[in-house]
């Protein structure tokens, strides 16, 4: 067995520089994801897999069960190109909206409510959160149960585990679906997922699971794979205990008046929707907000030029599900619809050429070295650097609506 370890990256670098390669052509390299550093961690996975026994051991799971899961268990090295690539982070918001928010999903949307009215009326009295943003969910993250994933939650989160930039958050990912095994709430042969091990028609992590799933059911088993009723139980679950509003929306689009401080377009910043209207923005459509006094911040996902959003604290929750606003707008605008809502009215600006991932990392080292940007130049466009873009804009003339194009990369580069 270790010699079997110890050439395990001559056998596999020629595969393994073939996976990877199309990741690091993308853009910066963490010291992780070199192809140096895990062919060093492959080789490794299996003493990295033993030391994590006594953590298992810690949580009450069973030697039996810790031998059944990681037996003849190897790591899935297709995942690494897979970790810096979802959607929601490298396709241009319309793209993924359209994808996303289509007529399929919002016919199925529909009837998925029609067939199991009586559970979502069940989970509206338990919970008070609403059912169509649970179905929008569901048919965003999995197609309503057509795309759950047929990976093997053990093993993608076991490679992750050991392998690659984020150990240490999937570490807990493992040992929590090692617990998931030992209570016996999902069988082992349906706890297959996603690449990262999300799992169920919602696709749950291991550790939202251990948190939020509930026996709605009452079988004395947590089944968020096969039973619908803990799936819609358990999701409303999540949302209600991530701090859901019941009786309010996830927010509005919305039209701005000619000369709007685009500055004010930051989730920093919060005011009612009674304060946003004395500034002239207005409900797309002309409808009146329903509830004046709700908080809420501008979202201009496509810059000036694009749609825009009053969002409100329901919003924010459906980003503790997935840490992104367009998935956040992508669940709301897919739960309008399923509702009988209207199409966003404005228009995308879907001629602007958006940035690939190493012009995004190019983007924000430049900011850096103007001293508008600290985090990391990792490719990834979030408030941190939405803002430092809205800075450089201020500072240059232009409208400062923290939209990164190509042609403001080319200005940037301009700048000494």
């Amino acid at each position: 067995m270790r010699r079997r370890r110890a050439k395990l990256p001559m056998i596999l670098s020629g595969a393994l520089l073939t996976l990877v390669t199309p990741v690091f052509a993308q853009g910066p390299v963490h010291p992780l994801m070199t192809p140096e550093a895990i062919l060093a961690a492959t080789a490794n996975f299996h003493n990295c897999l033993a030391a994590l026994w006594p953590l298992a051991q810690k949580r009450g799971v069973s030697l039996r069960t810790f031998e059944f899961a990681t037996r003849g268990l190897e790591p899935e090295l297709k995942i690494m190109e897979l970790l810096d690539a979802q959607p929601e982070f490298t396709r241009p918001v319309w793209e993924y909206l359209d994808l996303l928010v289509s007529d399929e999903r919002i016919q199925t949307g529909r009837e998925v409510v029609a067939r199991h009215r009586a559970v979502f009326d069940a989970a509206d009295r338990a919970y008070g959160v609403d059912r169509y943003v649970i179905v929008a969910i569901w048919g965003i993250e999995s197609k309503f149960g057509s795309l759950a994933g047929e990976r093997p939650v053990l093993r993608s989160t076991a490679t992750l585990a050991c392998i690659g930039r984020r150990q240490n958050y999937f570490r807990d990912e493992f040992l929590s679906a090692l617990e998931i095994l030992e209570r016996g709430d999902v069988p082992a042969a349906d706890l297959k997922g996603s690449w990262a091990g999300a799992f169920g028609p919602t696709q749950f992590m291991p550790t939202s699971f251990k948190r939020y799933a509930v026996d709605f059911d009452g079988d004395g088993r947590r089944d968020v794979v096969n039973s619908i009723a803990d799936v819609v139980g358990s999701t409303a679950n999540n949302l209600k205990r991530t701090g859901w509003q019941p009786g309010s929306t996830w927010g509005y689009e919305v039209v701005l008046p000619q000369n709007f401080d685009f500055l004010l377009a930051d989730r920093a910043i919060r005011k009612t929707l009674a304060e946003w209207e004395r500034l002239g923005v207005r409900r797309a459509g002309g409808k009146p907000f329903p509830r004046p006094i709700d908080q809420a911040s501008l979202l201009i996902p496509a810059g000036a030029r694009g749609p825009a959003f009053l969002v409100i604290g329901n919003f924010r929750v459906i980003m503790r599900y997935n840490p992104s606003e367009a998935y956040a707008l992508a669940v709301g605008h897919l739960a309008d619809r399923i509702r009988g809502g209207d199409p966003i009215q404005q228009v995308w600006p879907r001629q602007e050429q958006i940035l690939s991932r190493t012009e995004r990392a190019e983007l924000q080292e430049r900011l850096a070295v103007l001293g508008l940007y600290r985090g990391e130049a990792d490719g990834r466009l979030g408030a941190g650097t939405r803002a430092a873009v809205r800075d450089f804009q201020a500072r240059s003339g232009l409208v400062p609506d923290g939209f990164a194009t190509l042609t403001l990369l080319e200005r940037l580069r301009r700048t000494r």
